[in-house]
């Protein structure tokens, strides 16, 4: 077999793909419904007679020389001569016709742009309707998520929202309007249930900031070892089985908003000092990830515990609270604001009629006078509880005291309804010491701020058998 030199196999090799792309084009030519080509100034060079009589009443002659936009209004050509980008897939839209085009750039030797060629599919486009369905569907279905999502993290409350028109009330509402104003951060202190975070969304929807994401976080229902991916994302690929497109974190998500953290004070020391880093420099590493990002985020904290003895018992750290410790705003126990009884009461109500659909309920004044002589350490969570228990019992519009019989939890009757049955008589001995151990874990939980862990640390118990106590003696845990 002879010797095939170098250059000859060069130029066998270069003759083949010469052909090859004639013959590429010879085959899309005869496959398209049209075809045409324009040169670096987007003139029509070429154009076969087909295409040409589909786009109106010329002949391909005539088309010759006219720039690509007399001939096609709503051609794309000129963008590809311009950017020498190829478009591979488009839509093009002409009064009697859809077609799905392609658009490529034309290149000399030396790479330079001369033109441009277009193929325009016709009898196709019936084929690829269920693609563009489907596509279109996702669209919808992407948008949807997007709005949805958007509406989440939006504020749900405004200062409207924290009934009351108690001097106490009132107070908190000045401040916390303030707090809207000045940027700052801000610290809300306060028992569970009292509505910290209802003023944290109203602070955030009365800033400068409510156009922007409201991102909530609850320290305490999340597992310490999840706490700080949670916060600052994950990078991509960062570990084994971590999502190869990465996650975006909290600060992340709020970035230009309000970032509310919510029982701060159950936060663990080392996240506390990576916490302080944010809050000092506004930036963070992503876990897996050496780079920083800047953010510009708020952040309105919340705790129902005392911060500084946590600080004190070293289980906080002095320099974050301080930092956290800019605007505090104390939210007052029910217990504190009586006056606001009827006011929170009528309001519980309407949200209960809008939710469930039964008939709008009424409360009698003996039956307030008997909700603002409880203790209510549950405060208004509690509140909305005993009165959706109320309604729920009662087919009556009008609920007088004793609808609330059974209903109130005992631990936050007043004392004199609970030391001695009716009468002055001697209780049982079981009954006594149900009262007992009923008190005892109640006192226990507010010790505790409603914390169930600390609660049994303190009795000396097992948490599932202070839950099983809680449940057997009728004892809330919405503290």
């Amino acid at each position: 077999m002879p010797q095939i030199s170098l250059p000859e196999m060069l130029l066998d090799h270069d003759s083949i793909r010469r052909r090859s792309m004639q013959s590429l084009f010879e085959s899309l030519e005869n496959l398209c419904e049209g075809t045409v080509i324009v040169d670096r100034n987007a003139r029509i060079v070429w154009i076969n007679e087909r295409y040409a009589l589909r786009l109106g009443a010329i002949s391909a002659a005539d088309a010759i020389g006219r720039e690509i936009e007399e001939v096609i209004p709503n051609s794309l050509m000129r963008e590809v001569v311009t950017s020498g980008q190829p478009i591979l897939l488009d839509l093009l839209e002409t009064p009697d016709a859809t077609f799905v085009v392609t658009r490529i750039p034309i290149k000399d030797d030396h790479g330079e742009v001369i033109g441009a060629a277009g193929f325009a599919l016709f009898d196709q486009v019936q084929s690829l309707k269920p693609l563009f369905a489907k596509l279109e569907s996702m669209q919808r279905e992407i948008a949807t998520a997007q709005k949805r999502l958007a509406e989440e993290r939006r504020p749900k409350y405004t200062f409207s929202h924290f009934i009351g028109a108690s001097p106490v009330c009132m107070e908190v509402k000045r401040q916390a309007r303030r707090a809207a104003q000045l940027d700052a951060t801000v610290l809300l202190l306060g028992e569970t249930g009292t509505g910290k975070e209802l003023l944290a969304h109203a602070i955030h929807a009365a800033s400068t900031r409510a156009g922007k994401a409201f991102v909530g976080v609850n320290v305490a229902a999340i597992p310490d070892t999840l706490l700080e991916t949670e916060f600052f994302g994950v990078a991509p690929g960062a570990f084994t089985g971590a999502e190869r497109r990465g996650r975006e974190g909290k600060f992340q998500l709020a970035d230009g908003g309000t970032l509310f953290l919510d029982e701060i004070g159950e936060m663990p020391l080392l996240l506390q000092s990576k916490l302080l880093r944010v809050l000092q420099e506004q930036e963070f590493e992503a876990v897996g990830s050496n780079r920083v990002m800047k953010i510009n985020v708020r952040i309105i904290a919340a705790t129902s515990v005392d911060l500084q003895q946590r600080v004190d018992e070293g289980r906080f750290r002095a320099d974050l609270f301080y930092r956290l410790n800019v605007l505090s705003i104390r939210v007052p126990p029910l217990r504190e604001r009586v006056a606001d009884m009827e006011a929170l009461c009528e309001n519980i109500l309407e949200q209960i009629e809008l939710r469930t659909g039964l008939a709008h309920r009424e409360l009698m004044p003996e039956a307030i006078n008997r909700l603002r002589r409880c203790a209510w350490r549950g405060n208004v969570r509690e509140l909305q509880n005993v009165l959706e228990k109320a309604v729920m019992l009662s087919d009556k519009t009008r609920l007088d005291a004793d609808d609330l019989d059974g209903i109130v939890p005992a631990d936050s009757l007043p004392k004199q309804d609970k030391d001695a049955p009716p009468g002055g008589e001697a209780r049982p001995y079981a009954e006594a010491i149900a009262a007992f151990e009923r008190q005892l874990l109640s006192d226990s939980l507010a010790k505790a701020n409603g914390r169930v862990e600390d609660a049994a640390r303190i009795l000396g118990l097992a948490r599932a058998t202070l839950y099983r106590k809680m449940n057997a003696l009728g004892i809330s845990s919405q503290y």
